[in-house]
């Protein structure tokens, strides 16, 4: 059986639905034929070139990426721009491009519920539940338990594997005993409060704005920042379980991919690191 474009794109909706999506948000198939015949799939956070680049190497003709390639509308397409060399090089190759993003955020087993998965968490459920949900299963973060719980160094040590990170910044006061954690993958400083009124322990995200490190700091509620990829990155490997369980119901001979060259934008330096490469030290001019 042949598998068009149109049939992930219905496979996805059954499991992270498009209606889910923020307003404001650009999901679905982004570039490309919804009539095309899929050869096989390449999964990774960012739409980047780089990740182009290993689906032209692996022969994969369809990307599916948790952020959106196209994110506010394009006035130009200038092609010697990150976007532009990315949709000139997708268009010439006829590689479709799908985003789930934030209606993957909101899912019922979305990106919080794969972070939460992967530390350990038991009884998880919506931090900020969405209103219309019928059964209290999709909305932003989640909440749930460790059983038994863990002292606070075993939890930072375990988060560290987990989101394999070799630092994060933590503000407030550490627990001594983390039972219930509260967490958001990706940027999720508008929840901070949310999780110390349902009772979390800390909570975990990224991007956490200056001022509520600053609140967290005085209230002594525990906040974790994990960056916007280390939290995020656990979906990835469940997105892919979750396709190829589909494919396998629906007998589809369907090669589905987790990139292999997709890494954390930032790097950790501190004075104990090994000391930067002549190629990656700024222009600096002797001082005299």
């Amino acid at each position: 059986m042949k598998v068009r474009v149109s049939h992930i794109l219905a496979c996805l909706d059954q499991f992270a639905p498009f209606s889910l999506a923020e307003s404001w948000d650009n999901v679905g198939l982004l570039t490309g034929n919804p009539d095309r015949d899929v050869t096989s799939i390449l999964l990774g956070l960012d739409p980047s070139i780089r990740l182009l680049d290993e689906a032209i190497a692996r022969g994969a003709n369809t990307i599916i990426t948790h952020h959106p390639l196209i994110f506010h509308p394009l006035t130009t397409v200038i092609t010697n721009t990150p976007t532009g060399i990315f949709l000139e090089k997708a268009l010439a190759h006829k590689i479709n491009i799908i985003s789930c993003h934030t209606n993957l955020d909101h899912a019922a087993s979305g990106v919080s519920d794969a972070l939460g998965w992967a530390l350990g968490l038991t009884s998880l459920r919506p931090l900020r539940p969405d209103a219309i949900a019928a059964t209290g299963a999709t909305g932003l973060g989640r909440i749930g338990i460790f059983e038994p719980p863990l002292s606070g160094t075993a939890f930072l040590d375990k988060l560290l594997q987990t989101l394999q990170l070799a630092t994060i910044q933590i503000t407030g006061r550490i627990p001594e005993q983390v039972k219930t954690v509260a967490l958001c993958g990706g940027s999720g400083s508008e929840l901070a409060e949310t999780a110390r009124t349902r009772g979390a322990d800390l909570y975990l995200s990224a991007e956490i704005k200056h001022s509520t490190a600053r609140w967290a700091e005085e209230c002594g509620f525990c906040i974790i920042d994990g960056t916007h990829y280390g939290t995020e990155q656990p979906v990835m490997p469940f997105l892919q379980g979750k396709l190829q369980t589909l494919a396998a119901a629906k007998s589809w001979p369907l090669a589905i991919f987790l990139t292999q060259t997709e890494k954390h934008p930032f790097r950790s330096y501190n004075k104990t690191t090994v000391p930067l490469t002549q190629q990656e030290r700024p222009n600096m001019q002797p001082q005299e």
